[in-house]
């Protein structure tokens, strides 16, 4: 009897330990099958990948590309969404956007930026604060430190609405400091270059897209008599979407046509429309003997800076 009390004590903890492993398992079974039949069955076409994860996905062995995978996609959830009785209360978003421009094609719809600005940014604070006011215009001189005074002059002739924009062919910019209108100007400086060799690489349309007119003046331009809020007055009057202010017709050797008549606002210097200017969308553009003081609307300029050669 004391040896069969001894078997028995020994096994009784073994066999405890089976019945706990089977009812754990039995649990088991019970609540998967449970959270099982709670969910609903995910419908593969109704996943949603970022584009960037797609744009990785591809079967170099098979050959097939990424873009025959977003194809075959886009058609199975077109297919489905028209077999679906629920699919007219939800869109799919497409991944693949073929109207974006060229390098963009495979961001989501609606980030795109086609355009920005030449408006300085803080680096701290409140962004809304940048600025009081955004202005309209831009004024643009190529300029060298002997014209320093001439500048100041003919900046002085434009309003807080106008952004001065500096192009330095000198290479010398800190010398421009003692202005106060200076801290507040943007100053490009590449030594040795034209005025439209700058204009070509800092006056991109969708860069300057938030001003109504750009002026493309040289240095050496008197201005006593000139006032720059009349101006844009009367290039907004007569639709001038190519114009330059008219010159004293007493100062030294000048064009005829770019004289100023003092019985007229404003007259054309060439015919309508010439052959170089084919675009229809834009009112009559002139072409220039003498190219000083060049004030361009947005869409003359969109039009002008694709024809300046890559000097």
């Amino acid at each position: 009897m004391a040896k069969l009390a001894n078997v028995i004590g020994r096994s009784s903890p073994r066999s405890n330990e089976g019945m706990r492993l089977v009812f754990s398992a039995v649990v088991g079974v019970m609540l998967g099958y449970l959270f099982g039949v709670s969910f609903p069955t995910v419908n593969i076409t109704k996943l949603h990948f970022p584009s960037s994860i797609i744009s990785y996905i591809e079967d170099r062995n098979s050959g097939i590309t990424t873009q025959t995978l977003l194809n075959h996609a886009w058609a199975s959830a077109n297919h489905h969404k028209k077999n679906s009785s629920d699919s007219t209360s939800e869109e799919i978003p497409k991944i693949y956007v073929p109207t974006n421009p060229k390098g963009a094609e495979r961001l989501p719809p609606g980030i795109v930026v086609s355009e920005t600005d030449l408006y300085p940014r803080r680096l701290w604070g409140d962004p809304s604060e940048d600025l009081a006011s955004e202005p309209r215009y831009l004024v643009t001189f190529t300029v060298g430190i002997s014209q320093k005074a001439n500048i100041d002059a003919a900046v002085k002739k434009f309003s807080d609405k106008f952004t001065i924009m500096l192009f330095h062919y000198d290479g010398r910019t800190t010398e421009w400091d003692e202005f106060e209108w200076s801290k507040r100007a943007i100053h490009v400086s590449v030594r040795k270059q034209t005025k439209w060799w700058y204009a070509k690489r800092f006056l991109h349309p969708d860069v300057v897209a938030r001003y109504d007119y750009i002026f493309i003046w040289d240095e050496d331009l008197g201005v006593q008599h000139f006032n720059a809020e009349a101006y844009i007055e009367l290039v907004r009057k007569h639709g001038l979407e190519i114009s330059q202010p008219g010159l004293e017709p007493d100062k030294g050797l000048t064009w005829q046509m770019t004289k100023r008549q003092g019985d007229q606002e404003v007259h054309k210097v060439t015919e309508e429309r010439p052959g170089w200017c084919t675009d229809p969308h834009l009112p009559p553009c002139a072409a220039f003997v003498e190219i000083m003081a060049t004030v361009f609307s947005k869409d003359a300029w969109r039009c002008v800076w694709h024809m300046i050669q890559v000097e």
